[in-house]
């Protein structure tokens, strides 16, 4: 886990190395001069050397640290999530993670129903009206009309795959008609022969910072709030950071705070192991948030005996 001692010596080391530049370019005219700087040059270049060893020395403790929690989640997972469910969701930001994740899910002895990947587009502001469209009629007549009334296309998708993908209440054949409905819009990506869900973990990656980032964080606000409507969910960030953040969002809300967990590290082996045991305390019916951002009561939940 990378610390903010980390960075202040990797900086320090830059910065050194940049003072290192401007001392020789400086004595580079003046011979005196170079000769009475020469030792300062010396000097610098130990402790740039020095920090350098410091850095290489953290990167080594960043690598046990998170081997020590890789082995720790082979002692608190197994059972953990015996014969659940998991519909596995993420954005493109937190796509490199998935594959960890369902290593922990395996391990703890759930069953991964879906992945479902969402691509940008669904976000996107103007992929609004053509969200409502596939909702309306895409939607199974059992479903329609239980869909949101209003105009929010995010919302009202999210509600329809919710339906289908968490709970007993959808056939196969209309979970797969919805799916094949949005892949074949490019609106998402989901593995062969999903299955419904008793759970859902949502790795919504960073915040959005290019053009529309307020309009497409908030889709991924509604995204998580649908899911939590649906069932039991746990919503997890690599980093608390960054303006608009899902989890910071979620924690400031008075509702889904009650309700949905979060986790604020994902992009560390504690983060990812924190994720599964906080999916588990949600099948308990416990909301928790754990990580080392604003909100969070802990960096992970207690692992306490099997579920």
């Amino acid at each position: 886990m990378i610390n903010f001692r980390y960075h202040v010596v990797s900086l320090t080391a830059v910065f050194l190395a940049l003072a290192i530049g401007l001392v020789v370019g400086t004595a580079a005219g003046n011979g005196p001069v170079a000769d009475s700087l020469s030792g300062q040059v010396n000097n610098i270049h130990k402790q740039n050397r020095q920090l350098r060893d410091q850095v290489d020395d953290l990167n080594a403790e960043v690598n046990n640290q998170e081997q020590a929690w890789t082995s720790v989640a082979a002692l608190a997972l197994p059972g953990r999530l015996s014969g659940q469910r998991v519909l596995l969701v993420s954005i493109p930001s937190a796509n490199k993670y998935v594959d960890n994740v369902v290593q922990l899910l395996s391990t703890a002895g759930a069953k991964v129903s879906a992945r479902m990947l969402v691509d940008d587009k669904f976000m996107e502001p103007t992929s609004n009206d053509q969200l409502l469209d596939l909702a309306l009629n895409a939607a199974p007549p059992g479903v329609r009309g239980a869909l949101p009334s209003h105009s929010n296309g995010v919302e009202t998708s999210t509600a329809l795959l919710a339906a289908v993908l968490v709970g007993h209440g959808a056939t196969p054949e209309d979970l797969r008609t919805v799916i094949t409905a949005y892949e074949s819009q490019g609106f998402l990506t989901v593995g062969a022969d999903p299955t419904s869900a008793d759970a859902v973990l949502f790795l919504a990656g960073g915040p959005y910072t290019e053009d529309d980032a307020a309009k497409r964080n908030a889709a991924v606000l509604k995204i998580a709030e649908r899911f939590d409507q649906a069932g039991r969910v746990v919503v997890t960030t690599p980093t608390a950071a960054g303006e608009d953040n899902v989890v910071r969002a979620i924690r400031d809300d008075p509702d889904l705070v009650k309700t949905a967990s979060t986790v604020d590290n994902l992009s560390t082996e504690l983060g990812r192991l924190a994720t599964v045991l906080a999916l588990a305390d949600q099948i308990g019916g416990h909301a928790g948030h754990y990580g080392f951002g604003s909100g969070a009561t802990g960096p992970m939940p207690q692992p306490t005996g099997s579920a």
